[in-house]
């Protein structure tokens, strides 16, 4: 069991990959855009473009 705990404690430290940064992005933009859909619509739409290139930079990534 201990060798577990240390193979995860050391999973801490690994380096985020391109394709996972752009994926967190992508889900915090996406969250604003709901949140501000219940506010300012023009607001979310703008959002919710912003989510979609970034979206096509991590498809673009996968393709390479």
């Amino acid at each position: 069991m201990r060798i577990f705990k240390e193979k995860k404690m050391f999973g801490l430290f690994k380096k985020k990959t391109e394709e996972e940064k752009l994926q967190a992005e992508y889900e915090k933009l996406q969250k604003e855009s709901f949140e501000l859909s219940k506010i300012n619509r023009s607001q979310s739409d703008a959002k919710a473009a912003e989510a979609e290139a970034v979206m096509q930079k991590i498809e673009a990534l996968r393709k390479k």
